[in-house]
């Protein structure tokens, strides 16, 4: 089965229906300011939409990992402050989340307004892993429909999350897929069936541990796979070579062996960094200097150094595969972005990908958070995902609760 669009919906009629919308609010704030506002901005035109068509928007949505009750620094408040200004419906936030607040609020919606309720996960219910409690939780936000509600998933960010909000309600509602997770299942698609080669990918951030399952599955179907971050520090250990302080997952260094090996057996080929930026501190001004990859205890910080970024030669050997492919999936930073010293290698990439004629997909989380940071602009690349690790579960195979949920 397929998933019901939005645009059947609206073609169904929903003025002066409840439609409760699950949108992905979950920003990255420096106190009570939004530092990276694209989440904001790719959930308005699913509200617009609704709003234009005259229904009555209730809206759901998380932010951080708050302990199953409220707490102000992940009140959404910041979030829908932003939402306000970039709309042009009107927009409000409810004290609470099914409470006396979000039931008055909700019944004094006018046709075309749209209702945030306050951080889903200040209800423990929320992410309980008993059916029950989810389930309990579930029927009161769906009671704020009244009798003739709908479900829109617009929040592609939560679809690998069996959440009340995301899973139960949809078993509760004739529910849509919205356009943010029709667009984005569209270009994972891409990536796992019907791949325009050569396929290039490029994995970063800290952890192998994290890209495991991916990598995985990658195997075979990616023809390069290009390796930085802190990520890359195992695989140097991986093929024999000390790297200082650098952050290392030892126990992983046999994964990434048995990795290497089958690679080379499933027509993948993964390419890992021939120079590195190596500091003396974790410091935006430490001291710092570029040797080879494999020579890194022989920096001027001996067996103090760590690396903190690719070097130019890795940089522009990156370059070069991502202009020669058809296909780019890029998940994860090449250094330490948010430190000028260490943010050559990052912007290195996210240019390639603005010059290569390939379909880029830069995969959501950090990856996004750094070509903006970078200066670079959304539409340079073929899609930036507001994804990140669902992105990541649906490369990897997984069924994801929140869209199986929808294909019923």
């Amino acid at each position: 089965m397929t998933s019901h669009t939005l645009n059947e919906l609206i073609a169904e009629g929903v003025r002066g229906r409840y439609v409760l919308v699950r949108s992905d609010l979950n920003v990255p704030l420096d106190g009570s300011t939004v530092t990276d506002d694209g989440r904001v901005k790719a959930s308005l035109p699913v509200l617009k939409k609704l709003s234009d068509a005259g229904a009555r928007v209730l809206v759901t949505a998380h932010l951080g990992r708050p302990k199953g009750a409220p707490e102000d620094k992940y009140s959404l408040k910041p979030a829908v402050a932003r939402l306000a200004e970039l709309a042009d419906f009107p927009v409000a936030l409810a004290a609470d989340t099914v409470g006396t607040a979000a039931k008055d609020a909700a019944a004094a919606l006018q046709d075309g307004e749209v209702l945030v309720l306050e951080n889903v996960r200040f209800d423990a219910r929320e992410t309980a892993k008993d059916d029950a409690e989810r389930g309990a939780f579930a029927d009161e936000l769906v009671a704020l429909t009244g009798d003739n509600g709908a479900f829109v998933d617009d929040a592609f960010g939560a679809v690998h999350r069996k959440h009340a909000s995301v899973y139960d309600v949809a078993t509760r509602l004739p529910s849509y897929q919205g356009d943010l997770v029709h667009t984005e299942v569209e270009v994972l698609r891409k990536l796992t069936t019907d791949t325009q080669r050569p396929y290039v990918v490029v994995l970063g951030g800290s952890k192998v541990s994290d890209k495991l399952a991916v990598i995985d599955n990658l195997l075979g179907k990616a023809d390069t796979i290009l390796v930085g971050g802190g990520m890359l520090f195992t695989f140097l250990a991986a093929a024999g070579h000390k790297v200082a302080s650098s952050l290392l997952e030892e126990d992983q260094i046999p994964v990434v062996q048995d990795y290497l090996k089958r690679a080379s057996e499933a027509g993948t080929t993964f390419v890992i960094p021939v120079d590195v930026v190596v500091a003396s501190r974790f410091a935006a001004d430490a001291e710092h200097e570029t040797v080879r990859a494999d020579a890194i205890e022989g920096s001027s910080f001996g067996t103090a150094g760590i690396g903190l970024d690719i070097g130019p030669e890795s940089a522009a050997l990156f370059a070069e595969q991502i202009k020669a492919a058809r296909t780019v999936f890029w998940n994860g930073p090449m250094g330490v972005f948010e430190f000028e010293a260490f943010a050559a290698g990052t912007r290195a990439v996210a240019q390639a990908l603005t010059e290569t004629e390939a379909f880029t997909v830069v995969g959501g989380g950090d990856s996004a958070a750094a070509v903006r940071t970078l200066g670079f602009a959304d539409d340079q690349f073929g899609h930036i995902s507001t994804g990140g690790g669902a992105s990541l579960e649906y490369l990897e195979g997984k069924e994801l609760p929140g869209l199986s949920v929808l294909d019923r």
